[in-house]
């Protein structure tokens, strides 16, 4: 998973693109852990590291989502 490190490099189109990129492959782990715990196919060793790896895709969301979202002073 290659993550954004500088997200002050990149032009908001690019961080658009990969925003969606992100939030699809957060919905696909989303998914595929709730398929191995409603079956009961996968260990706890795979699910945990499939939790962390979605956690960090959030954590990646939700800078680029600052990033995006300009700051409006009330």
């Amino acid at each position: 998973m290659n993550a954004p490190t500088d997200l002050s490099m990149k032009n908001d189109d690019v961080l658009r693109v990969e925003l969606e990129v992100f939030r699809r492959q957060h919905r696909d782990l989303d998914e595929a852990i709730h398929a191995l715990e409603e079956k009961g196919t996968g260990d706890q060793l795979t699910i945990r590291r499939l939790k962390k790896q979605k956690l960090r895709l959030k954590d990646i969301i939700s800078m680029i989502e600052d990033r995006l979202t300009p700051d409006i002073i009330a």
